[in-house]
């Protein structure tokens, strides 16, 4: 099992910076993917960023050249998010994929003010 817990978030204005931290416990050896999907109020869960063990990141396109994902380990991952937009207002949920099963945090909610 893995376990995930969400920090950061909150309420910034538009064009400004927030950072997101999620710390992994549990099995952490077994994760091969750690990662940021959002869901906004309506809309399905959807992809931010994602990073592999050995270094590759996937950014979804809405957030290239925005966003920031990195990781220390396979124990903790991060998000920086800058020049915010209204458009990023959303729960912000942590994941992880380990031995075939994805695991998810509880949520961090964002909300960008226009």
């Amino acid at each position: 099992q893995v376990q995930l817990v969400e920090s950061g978030g909150g309420l910034v204005q538009a064009g400004g910076s927030l950072s997101l931290s999620c710390a992994a416990s549990g099995r952490t050896f077994s994760i091969y993917t750690l990662g940021w999907y959002r869901q906004a109020p309506g809309n399905q869960r959807e992809l931010v960023a994602i990073i592999t063990r050995d270094g590759r990141a996937t950014y979804a396109d809405s957030v290239k050249g925005r966003f920031t994902i990195s990781r220390r380990a396979m124990d903790a991952v991060f998000l920086q998010m800058n020049s915010l937009e209204p458009e990023d207002t959303a729960v912000y949920y942590c994941y992880a994929y380990a031995t075939n099963v994805d695991f998810w945090g509880k949520g961090t909610q964002v909300t960008v003010s226009s």
